[in-house]
Protein backbone atom coordinates (compact mmCIF):
# COMPACT_ATOMS: atom_id res chain seq x y z
CA UNK A 1 0.00 0.00 0.00
CA UNK A 2 1.59 4.06 -1.33
CA UNK A 3 1.59 5.87 1.61
CA UNK A 4 0.04 9.19 0.90
CA UNK A 5 3.41 10.94 1.18
CA UNK A 6 4.68 8.95 -1.88
CA UNK A 7 1.58 9.52 -3.69
CA UNK A 8 1.53 13.18 -3.43
CA UNK A 9 5.28 13.06 -4.42
CA UNK A 10 4.78 10.89 -7.11
CA UNK A 11 1.81 13.64 -8.00
CA UNK A 12 4.11 16.27 -8.17
CA UNK A 13 6.70 14.73 -10.05
CA UNK A 14 7.27 16.34 -14.13
CA UNK A 15 6.76 14.46 -17.33
CA UNK A 16 10.14 13.66 -17.27
CA UNK A 17 9.71 11.79 -14.35
CA UNK A 18 11.69 14.24 -12.34
CA UNK A 19 10.40 16.49 -9.03
CA UNK A 20 9.97 20.23 -9.82
CA UNK A 21 12.41 22.39 -8.65
CA UNK A 22 11.93 25.19 -5.95
CA UNK A 23 11.01 28.24 -7.83
CA UNK A 24 13.15 31.07 -8.26
CA UNK A 25 13.31 34.49 -6.60
CA UNK A 26 13.30 37.14 -9.55
CA UNK A 27 12.94 41.00 -8.98
CA UNK A 28 9.60 42.30 -10.12
CA UNK A 29 8.73 44.17 -13.60
CA UNK A 30 11.72 42.39 -14.53
CA UNK A 31 11.78 39.86 -17.64
CA UNK A 32 12.59 37.15 -15.10
CA UNK A 33 9.29 37.92 -13.56
CA UNK A 34 7.69 36.28 -16.82
CA UNK A 35 9.67 33.07 -16.83
CA UNK A 36 8.17 29.76 -15.48
CA UNK A 37 8.50 28.18 -12.49
CA UNK A 38 9.75 32.00 -10.76
CA UNK A 39 8.01 34.18 -7.98
CA UNK A 40 8.91 37.89 -7.23
CA UNK A 41 10.48 39.20 -4.23
CA UNK A 42 8.42 40.71 -1.88
CA UNK A 43 8.81 44.67 -2.08
CA UNK A 44 11.36 46.48 0.55
CA UNK A 45 9.75 47.86 3.76
CA UNK A 46 9.54 51.29 3.58
CA UNK A 47 10.29 53.13 7.20
CA UNK A 48 8.48 56.40 6.64
CA UNK A 49 8.68 57.64 10.21
CA UNK A 50 12.63 56.08 10.52
CA UNK A 51 15.15 59.41 11.25
CA UNK A 52 17.61 59.74 8.66
CA UNK A 53 21.35 60.72 9.77
CA UNK A 54 22.59 63.99 8.11
CA UNK A 55 25.83 63.44 5.70
CA UNK A 56 28.67 65.19 6.76
CA UNK A 57 28.97 68.86 6.17
CA UNK A 58 32.02 70.71 4.77
CA UNK A 59 32.26 72.28 8.27
CA UNK A 60 32.63 68.92 9.96
CA UNK A 61 35.57 67.65 7.14
CA UNK A 62 37.43 70.63 7.87
CA UNK A 63 37.47 70.51 11.87
CA UNK A 64 38.29 66.89 11.07
CA UNK A 65 41.12 68.11 9.82
CA UNK A 66 42.30 70.25 12.24
CA UNK A 67 41.90 73.16 10.12
CA UNK A 68 40.03 74.99 12.77
CA UNK A 69 41.09 75.87 16.39
CA UNK A 70 38.80 75.16 18.61
CA UNK A 71 38.78 73.96 21.95
CA UNK A 72 37.38 70.66 22.56
CA UNK A 73 34.84 69.51 26.03
CA UNK A 74 36.06 66.50 27.84
CA UNK A 75 33.49 64.42 29.88
CA UNK A 76 32.78 60.99 30.65
CA UNK A 77 32.41 59.89 27.23
CA UNK A 78 35.45 60.86 25.91
CA UNK A 79 36.24 64.46 23.87
CA UNK A 80 33.70 66.10 21.93
CA UNK A 81 32.79 69.11 20.67
CA UNK A 82 29.56 70.97 21.24
CA UNK A 83 28.16 71.54 17.65
CA UNK A 84 24.93 72.14 17.91
CA UNK A 85 25.69 75.37 20.45
CA UNK A 86 28.16 76.62 18.19
CA UNK A 87 25.55 76.05 14.92
CA UNK A 88 22.66 77.92 16.90
CA UNK A 89 24.81 80.37 18.51
CA UNK A 90 26.23 82.10 14.46
CA UNK A 91 22.56 81.49 12.94
CA UNK A 92 21.43 83.45 15.99
CA UNK A 93 23.62 86.23 15.19
CA UNK A 94 24.17 86.09 11.65
CA UNK A 95 20.11 86.36 11.52
CA UNK A 96 20.32 88.92 14.12
CA UNK A 97 23.20 91.16 12.13
CA UNK A 98 22.36 90.64 8.59
CA UNK A 99 19.89 93.17 7.74
CA UNK A 100 19.32 93.35 4.14
CA UNK A 101 22.36 91.02 3.12
CA UNK A 102 19.47 87.79 4.42
CA UNK A 103 17.02 87.90 1.68
CA UNK A 104 19.61 87.95 -1.45
CA UNK A 105 20.63 84.59 0.26
CA UNK A 106 17.23 82.95 1.19
CA UNK A 107 17.47 80.72 -2.18
CA UNK A 108 20.75 79.08 -1.00
CA UNK A 109 19.10 78.34 2.43
CA UNK A 110 16.68 75.83 1.15
CA UNK A 111 18.38 72.77 0.23
CA UNK A 112 20.11 72.94 3.30
CA UNK A 113 16.20 73.69 5.03
CA UNK A 114 15.13 70.75 3.42
CA UNK A 115 17.38 67.98 4.11
CA UNK A 116 17.49 69.26 8.25
CA UNK A 117 14.07 68.37 7.88
CA UNK A 118 13.94 65.56 6.12
CA UNK A 119 16.67 63.72 8.66
CA UNK A 120 13.27 62.97 11.02
CA UNK A 121 14.98 63.55 14.02
CA UNK A 122 13.56 65.72 16.63
CA UNK A 123 15.99 67.74 17.85
CA UNK A 124 17.54 68.90 14.21
CA UNK A 125 13.92 69.45 13.39
CA UNK A 126 13.13 71.58 16.80
CA UNK A 127 16.70 73.23 16.03
CA UNK A 128 15.71 73.68 12.20
CA UNK A 129 12.46 75.26 12.86
CA UNK A 130 13.24 77.59 15.73
CA UNK A 131 15.88 79.08 12.75
CA UNK A 132 13.13 79.44 10.08
CA UNK A 133 11.17 81.14 12.79
CA UNK A 134 13.83 83.67 13.37
CA UNK A 135 14.21 83.97 9.32
CA UNK A 136 11.20 84.93 8.96
CA UNK A 137 11.01 87.75 10.99
CA UNK A 138 14.82 88.70 10.37
CA UNK A 139 14.15 91.38 7.44
CA UNK A 140 11.40 92.47 5.56
CA UNK A 141 10.10 90.49 2.34
CA UNK A 142 12.47 87.36 3.52
CA UNK A 143 8.46 85.87 5.13
CA UNK A 144 7.38 86.47 1.18
CA UNK A 145 10.85 84.96 -0.17
CA UNK A 146 10.17 81.47 1.23
CA UNK A 147 6.75 80.70 -0.25
CA UNK A 148 7.64 79.74 -4.03
CA UNK A 149 10.01 76.86 -1.81
CA UNK A 150 7.11 75.48 0.49
CA UNK A 151 6.66 72.31 -1.69
CA UNK A 152 10.44 71.71 -0.57
CA UNK A 153 10.47 72.53 3.12
CA UNK A 154 6.75 71.88 3.87
CA UNK A 155 6.35 67.70 3.32
CA UNK A 156 7.78 66.57 6.50
CA UNK A 157 5.84 69.12 8.56
CA UNK A 158 2.77 67.97 7.35
CA UNK A 159 4.00 64.30 7.83
CA UNK A 160 4.91 64.84 11.55
CA UNK A 161 2.48 67.45 12.82
CA UNK A 162 0.50 65.01 14.56
CA UNK A 163 2.85 63.20 15.75
CA UNK A 164 3.81 64.83 19.24
CA UNK A 165 6.12 62.36 20.56
CA UNK A 166 8.11 59.13 20.66
CA UNK A 167 9.70 60.15 17.08
CA UNK A 168 12.63 57.99 15.73
CA UNK A 169 14.16 55.62 18.48
CA UNK A 170 11.49 56.41 20.76
CA UNK A 171 13.30 60.17 22.27
CA UNK A 172 10.41 62.21 23.66
CA UNK A 173 12.08 65.09 22.69
CA UNK A 174 9.39 67.51 24.31
CA UNK A 175 10.42 65.91 27.50
CA UNK A 176 13.99 66.72 26.53
CA UNK A 177 13.61 70.62 26.69
CA UNK A 178 9.94 71.18 27.76
CA UNK A 179 9.36 71.63 23.21
CA UNK A 180 6.82 69.52 21.20
CA UNK A 181 7.76 68.25 17.88
CA UNK A 182 3.78 68.89 16.53
CA UNK A 183 3.69 72.20 18.93
CA UNK A 184 6.68 73.83 17.44
CA UNK A 185 5.56 73.17 13.85
CA UNK A 186 2.55 74.41 14.11
CA UNK A 187 4.24 77.85 15.11
CA UNK A 188 6.93 77.75 12.36
CA UNK A 189 3.15 77.18 9.76
CA UNK A 190 1.67 80.36 11.94
CA UNK A 191 4.58 82.15 11.16
CA UNK A 192 5.23 81.60 7.93
CA UNK A 193 1.57 82.53 7.08
CA UNK A 194 1.76 85.56 9.03
CA UNK A 195 4.89 86.95 7.19
CA UNK A 196 4.58 85.19 4.05
CA UNK A 197 2.20 87.78 2.51
CA UNK A 198 -1.41 86.71 0.67
CA UNK A 199 -0.10 83.78 -1.05
CA UNK A 200 0.87 82.34 1.97
CA UNK A 201 -2.11 81.08 3.70
CA UNK A 202 -2.97 78.65 0.33
CA UNK A 203 0.46 77.50 -0.57
CA UNK A 204 0.46 76.01 3.06
CA UNK A 205 -3.24 74.62 2.41
CA UNK A 206 -1.88 72.87 -0.34
CA UNK A 207 0.99 71.14 1.27
CA UNK A 208 -0.78 70.61 4.69
CA UNK A 209 -4.75 70.30 3.99
CA UNK A 210 -5.44 69.91 7.48
CA UNK A 211 -3.71 73.31 8.66
CA UNK A 212 -6.60 75.97 9.28
CA UNK A 213 -5.07 79.99 9.13
CA UNK A 214 -3.95 81.64 12.08
CA UNK A 215 -5.18 84.66 10.79
CA UNK A 216 -8.64 83.65 9.63
CA UNK A 217 -9.75 82.23 12.70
Amino acid sequence: MVSETKFWNEIRKDVSGHKKKKPRVVPAFTIQALQENTIVEKPPRYELYKPQLPKPSTFRKFYEWGVFPIALEKNSYGIKLSWKFIVEQGISDMLEHGGPKILPVVPQLIIPIKKALNTKMPEVICATLRAIQHLVRSADCVGEALVPYFRQILPVLNLLKDRNVNLGEGIDYSQQRGENVADIIQETLALLEIYGGEDAFINIKYMIPTYESCMMN
